[in-house]
Protein backbone atom coordinates (compact mmCIF):
# COMPACT_ATOMS: atom_id res chain seq x y z
CA UNK A 1 0.00 0.00 0.00
CA UNK A 2 1.48 3.71 -0.64
CA UNK A 3 0.90 6.28 1.49
CA UNK A 4 -1.81 8.09 -0.55
CA UNK A 5 -3.56 4.16 0.04
CA UNK A 6 -2.86 4.33 3.85
CA UNK A 7 -3.91 7.22 4.65
CA UNK A 8 -7.08 7.12 2.66
CA UNK A 9 -7.79 3.94 4.55
CA UNK A 10 -7.25 5.28 7.68
CA UNK A 11 -8.94 8.50 7.20
CA UNK A 12 -12.30 6.26 6.38
CA UNK A 13 -11.51 3.78 9.41
CA UNK A 14 -11.92 6.99 11.42
CA UNK A 15 -15.17 8.13 9.87
CA UNK A 16 -16.89 4.57 9.89
CA UNK A 17 -15.61 3.89 13.45
CA UNK A 18 -15.81 6.96 14.72
CA UNK A 19 -19.94 6.86 13.94
CA UNK A 20 -22.01 6.81 16.47
CA UNK A 21 -23.37 3.19 16.86
CA UNK A 22 -23.67 0.13 19.15
CA UNK A 23 -20.22 -0.21 20.34
CA UNK A 24 -19.21 3.61 20.84
CA UNK A 25 -23.04 3.41 22.51
CA UNK A 26 -22.22 0.18 24.99
CA UNK A 27 -18.70 2.04 25.83
CA UNK A 28 -20.41 5.32 26.62
CA UNK A 29 -23.42 4.32 28.93
CA UNK A 30 -20.67 2.27 30.71
CA UNK A 31 -18.61 5.61 31.53
CA UNK A 32 -21.77 7.69 32.02
CA UNK A 33 -23.28 5.19 34.37
CA UNK A 34 -20.41 3.01 36.11
CA UNK A 35 -17.42 5.39 35.52
CA UNK A 36 -14.17 5.76 33.83
CA UNK A 37 -13.15 1.97 34.99
CA UNK A 38 -15.81 0.10 33.54
CA UNK A 39 -15.94 2.55 29.95
CA UNK A 40 -12.33 1.32 29.39
CA UNK A 41 -13.01 -2.28 30.27
CA UNK A 42 -15.87 -2.04 28.24
CA UNK A 43 -13.61 -0.62 25.06
CA UNK A 44 -11.44 -3.50 25.75
CA UNK A 45 -14.10 -5.85 25.40
CA UNK A 46 -15.26 -3.86 22.58
CA UNK A 47 -12.03 -4.60 20.69
CA UNK A 48 -11.90 -8.15 21.60
CA UNK A 49 -14.51 -8.28 19.61
CA UNK A 50 -13.09 -6.71 16.32
CA UNK A 51 -9.85 -9.23 17.03
CA UNK A 52 -12.12 -12.21 16.81
CA UNK A 53 -13.11 -9.98 13.33
CA UNK A 54 -9.72 -9.85 11.96
CA UNK A 55 -8.87 -13.12 12.66
CA UNK A 56 -12.18 -14.37 11.04
CA UNK A 57 -11.91 -12.06 8.11
CA UNK A 58 -8.10 -13.25 7.76
CA UNK A 59 -9.29 -16.94 7.68
CA UNK A 60 -11.55 -16.48 4.65
CA UNK A 61 -14.37 -17.22 7.02
CA UNK A 62 -15.88 -13.24 6.11
CA UNK A 63 -16.40 -14.75 2.28
CA UNK A 64 -18.48 -17.35 3.29
CA UNK A 65 -20.81 -14.97 4.82
CA UNK A 66 -20.97 -12.47 2.53
CA UNK A 67 -21.82 -15.37 0.28
CA UNK A 68 -24.50 -16.29 2.13
CA UNK A 69 -27.52 -13.45 3.03
CA UNK A 70 -29.79 -15.71 5.33
CA UNK A 71 -26.26 -16.00 7.94
CA UNK A 72 -25.28 -12.10 7.55
CA UNK A 73 -29.49 -11.62 8.18
CA UNK A 74 -29.43 -14.35 11.09
CA UNK A 75 -26.45 -12.29 12.45
CA UNK A 76 -27.51 -8.74 12.75
CA UNK A 77 -31.34 -10.86 13.48
CA UNK A 78 -29.44 -11.79 16.82
CA UNK A 79 -27.57 -8.32 17.56
CA UNK A 80 -31.18 -6.98 17.21
CA UNK A 81 -32.61 -9.40 19.92
CA UNK A 82 -29.42 -8.71 22.08
CA UNK A 83 -29.76 -4.71 22.01
CA UNK A 84 -33.77 -5.21 22.61
CA UNK A 85 -32.75 -7.39 25.68
CA UNK A 86 -30.44 -4.52 26.89
CA UNK A 87 -33.20 -2.23 26.64
CA UNK A 88 -35.73 -3.97 28.62
CA UNK A 89 -33.58 -4.47 30.88
CA UNK A 90 -32.80 -0.90 31.44
CA UNK A 91 -36.27 -0.21 31.73
CA UNK A 92 -36.93 -2.75 34.48
CA UNK A 93 -34.07 -1.06 36.48
CA UNK A 94 -36.24 2.44 36.66
CA UNK A 95 -38.30 0.20 38.16
CA UNK A 96 -37.64 -2.09 40.11
CA UNK A 97 -33.75 -0.44 41.39
CA UNK A 98 -34.88 1.02 44.48
CA UNK A 99 -31.93 3.35 44.33
CA UNK A 100 -33.66 5.05 41.57
CA UNK A 101 -30.35 4.42 39.46
CA UNK A 102 -28.38 1.49 36.76
CA UNK A 103 -26.46 -0.99 39.49
CA UNK A 104 -23.15 -1.15 38.87
CA UNK A 105 -22.52 -4.19 37.59
CA UNK A 106 -19.39 -6.52 37.41
CA UNK A 107 -16.25 -5.77 35.17
CA UNK A 108 -16.20 -9.51 33.80
CA UNK A 109 -19.78 -9.35 32.96
CA UNK A 110 -19.16 -5.48 31.69
CA UNK A 111 -16.43 -6.69 29.60
CA UNK A 112 -18.69 -10.09 28.38
CA UNK A 113 -21.28 -7.46 27.21
CA UNK A 114 -19.13 -5.38 25.82
CA UNK A 115 -17.40 -8.71 22.67
CA UNK A 116 -21.17 -9.45 22.70
CA UNK A 117 -22.20 -6.26 21.24
CA UNK A 118 -19.28 -5.66 19.07
CA UNK A 119 -19.61 -9.38 17.69
CA UNK A 120 -23.74 -8.99 16.90
CA UNK A 121 -23.41 -5.76 15.63
CA UNK A 122 -24.29 -5.15 12.12
CA UNK A 123 -21.69 -1.90 11.46
CA UNK A 124 -18.59 -4.47 12.47
CA UNK A 125 -19.81 -7.32 10.62
CA UNK A 126 -20.28 -5.02 7.28
CA UNK A 127 -17.01 -3.42 8.07
CA UNK A 128 -15.12 -5.96 7.36
CA UNK A 129 -17.20 -8.12 4.78
CA UNK A 130 -17.49 -4.75 2.59
CA UNK A 131 -15.02 -2.02 3.72
CA UNK A 132 -11.47 -4.06 4.51
CA UNK A 133 -11.14 -6.10 1.63
CA UNK A 134 -11.13 -3.13 -1.06
CA UNK A 135 -8.11 -2.49 0.58
CA UNK A 136 -6.26 -5.86 -0.34
CA UNK A 137 -4.36 -7.00 -3.46
CA UNK A 138 -6.44 -7.85 -6.28
CA UNK A 139 -5.12 -11.35 -7.52
CA UNK A 140 -3.33 -12.08 -4.35
CA UNK A 141 -2.38 -15.17 -3.34
CA UNK A 142 -4.08 -16.66 -0.14
CA UNK A 143 -1.30 -16.38 2.08
CA UNK A 144 -0.61 -12.56 0.75
CA UNK A 145 -4.34 -11.92 1.68
CA UNK A 146 -4.72 -13.21 4.96
CA UNK A 147 -1.36 -11.35 5.65
CA UNK A 148 -2.94 -7.98 4.04
CA UNK A 149 -6.11 -8.85 6.12
CA UNK A 150 -4.14 -9.11 9.60
CA UNK A 151 -2.08 -6.01 9.23
CA UNK A 152 -5.20 -4.27 8.49
CA UNK A 153 -7.34 -5.47 10.63
CA UNK A 154 -4.41 -4.33 13.38
CA UNK A 155 -4.36 -0.86 11.74
CA UNK A 156 -7.87 -0.74 12.65
CA UNK A 157 -8.29 -2.00 16.04
CA UNK A 158 -5.92 0.37 16.96
CA UNK A 159 -7.29 2.91 15.80
CA UNK A 160 -10.94 1.69 16.86
CA UNK A 161 -8.88 1.58 20.56
CA UNK A 162 -8.08 4.81 20.31
CA UNK A 163 -11.10 6.13 19.50
CA UNK A 164 -13.00 3.69 22.20
CA UNK A 165 -10.93 4.97 24.90
CA UNK A 166 -11.91 8.98 23.89
CA UNK A 167 -15.52 7.79 23.95
CA UNK A 168 -14.94 6.37 27.31
CA UNK A 169 -13.21 9.33 29.09
CA UNK A 170 -15.20 11.97 27.39
CA UNK A 171 -18.77 9.94 28.77
CA UNK A 172 -17.20 9.91 32.26
CA UNK A 173 -16.76 13.12 32.21
CA UNK A 174 -20.31 13.82 31.52
CA UNK A 175 -21.35 11.09 33.71
CA UNK A 176 -20.05 12.78 36.76
CA UNK A 177 -22.29 15.48 36.86
CA UNK A 178 -25.28 13.36 35.90
CA UNK A 179 -25.10 10.68 38.68
CA UNK A 180 -25.82 13.37 41.28
CA UNK A 181 -29.69 12.87 41.97
CA UNK A 182 -32.24 9.70 41.61
CA UNK A 183 -34.52 11.80 39.25
CA UNK A 184 -31.18 12.06 36.64
CA UNK A 185 -30.32 8.49 37.08
CA UNK A 186 -34.21 7.97 36.07
CA UNK A 187 -34.53 9.48 33.45
CA UNK A 188 -30.80 8.11 32.09
CA UNK A 189 -32.23 4.64 32.22
CA UNK A 190 -35.01 5.45 30.10
CA UNK A 191 -33.00 7.27 27.50
CA UNK A 192 -30.62 4.54 27.33
CA UNK A 193 -32.84 2.12 26.69
CA UNK A 194 -34.69 4.17 24.24
CA UNK A 195 -31.66 4.40 22.31
CA UNK A 196 -31.30 0.33 22.69
CA UNK A 197 -34.37 -0.37 21.21
CA UNK A 198 -34.22 2.03 18.49
CA UNK A 199 -30.94 0.70 17.99
CA UNK A 200 -33.06 -2.85 17.49
CA UNK A 201 -35.45 -1.45 15.29
CA UNK A 202 -33.15 -0.55 12.98
CA UNK A 203 -31.12 -3.45 12.80
CA UNK A 204 -34.12 -5.20 11.75
CA UNK A 205 -35.45 -2.84 9.51
CA UNK A 206 -32.05 -2.95 7.79
CA UNK A 207 -32.53 -6.42 6.85
CA UNK A 208 -36.14 -5.97 5.38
Amino acid sequence: MGIGQVLGFAGTTVVLVGMPGPNNLYISLRSLTQGRRAGVVSALAVETGTLVYVVVAAMGLATLVQASPALFTAITLAGALYLAFLGIKMLRATTADQAGGVQSAPLGKVFRDGVLVNLLNPKAALFFLAFLPQFTSRGAGSDQLRNEMLLLGAGALIIGMSLDLCYAVGADAIGRRMRSTRTTSRRRNRLVACVYLGLAAFAVISTL
